[in-house]
This record gives structure tokens, sequence and C-alpha cells, in this order.
């Protein structure tokens, strides 16, 4: 398999996902910015839509979001229980949790990413993320995972969006609990191994 990602964005829940279910894959660097790749390859020509995460199997079959790359990753390796068995209830809790992530979490962050975006908008923007990651703050209350005792890809999501804040003017400080998931995240050698790889471990 290859995962194309570019450091630090989206693409690095699957690349800890990888890491955790102990596949076998190539990771390919595809900054958002240029879309070129180290060889010089257009990345439009591999996936016309330009963004990452990209996955695509050994038979040349691709998979492009997100949350549906995680998931195809925790079906490679269901010992690892990296997601729930599918057709279950908790399984369809799983993807809520990812619809959430992406719905409200990541696209949350676009307008703090776009450049000349009225400061209106970010101050908005940065009021109802705010008041989402409260929400998942309460969740954390009695659990070190999302899902409960057990990390799934949700997590790696989780991290991967919340890691985001300190790029911008989002304070956690006053969320003490995502705090711990944070730490707790960053202790997991896939997630060290995933970061050591983008070149985003210090």
């Amino acid at each position: 398999m290859k995962l194309y990602y570019s450091p630090g964005a989206c693409s690095l829940s699957p690349h800890i996902a990888l890491h955790e279910a102990g596949l076998a894959f190539e990771a390919i660097a595809a900054p958002t910015k240029t879309h070129k790749l180290a060889d010089g390859t257009d990345y439009y020509s591999i996936n016309p839509l330009g963004y990452v995460p990209l996955l695509v199997l050994d038979d040349g079959r691709q998979l492009r979001e997100g949350p549906a790359i995680v998931q195809y990753i925790a079906d490679q390796a269901p010992e690892k229980q990296l997601a729930p068995v599918a057709g279950s209830f908790e399984r369809y809790k799983l993807q809520e949790w990812l619809t959430f992530i992406g719905t409200e979490l990541h696209k949350g962050f676009s307008p703090l990413f776009t450049p000349g975006m009225p400061e209106e908008v970010k101050t908005a923007a940065l009021t109802r993320l705010s008041a989402r990651l409260q929400w998942v703050e309460g969740e954390l209350a009695e659990r070190p995972y999302l899902m409960g005792q057990q990390f799934t890809v949700a997590d790696a999501y989780l991290f991967t969006v919340v890691g985001w804040s300190r790029l911008v003017r989002l304070d956690i400080s006053a969320m003490p609990r995502l705090g711990e998931f944070m730490a707790r995240m960053r202790g997991r050698p896939a997630v060290q191994a995933a970061l050591r790889a983008e070149g985003l471990l210090n």
C-alpha cells in the first residue's frame, strides 16, 4: 500500500492507523502547497482532487477520504481492535465519531487556515470550535479514549485535528481531559512513529 500525505495534515490520522495496525506501506509526501512529489510528479495526476490522504492499494484501487481509509486499515488487522466489528452498534458509534470529527471539527478549522478570511469569520469559527471541543471534553470525563478503554482509529483523527489548535488562536488549556488525551496519544509508539516520519517529532 501507498499512503500519500502532507506533514501535519489530516493524513496524519491514517498514517497513525497504519503504524497501529502494523501493516506494510510506503508513505509518500504530497505537499498540499506545491502538489509536487519529491520526484517532480504532479500530484494531481495521481489524485485529481489534489488533497490528502490518498491510500493506493497494491492492486491500484484508491481510497481518498480519511474516515473511509482508517476503517479500511482497521479491518485489515482485526486482531488490533482498531475498530469495532462491522455491523455492530459499536461500529456505528465509531462512524458517528468519525463523522463528528470530520464535519464539526476538521471542517471547522478551514476558515482559520484560509488566506484572506475576514477576522469576524475566524472569530466565529473559533467560538464554534471551542464549544464543540468543550462537548468532547465532557465525553472524555470517564474514559481514556473516545470509544472507552480501547484505542480506535477515531482517536487518531481527533488527535490530528486537535493538534491544529496550536497553529491558530484556539486555547484548550481549560480542557484538562482533552489535554490528558493528547498527552496519552503522544505517548503511543505508533503516534510517535508517524510524527517522526512526517518530521513533526521534536
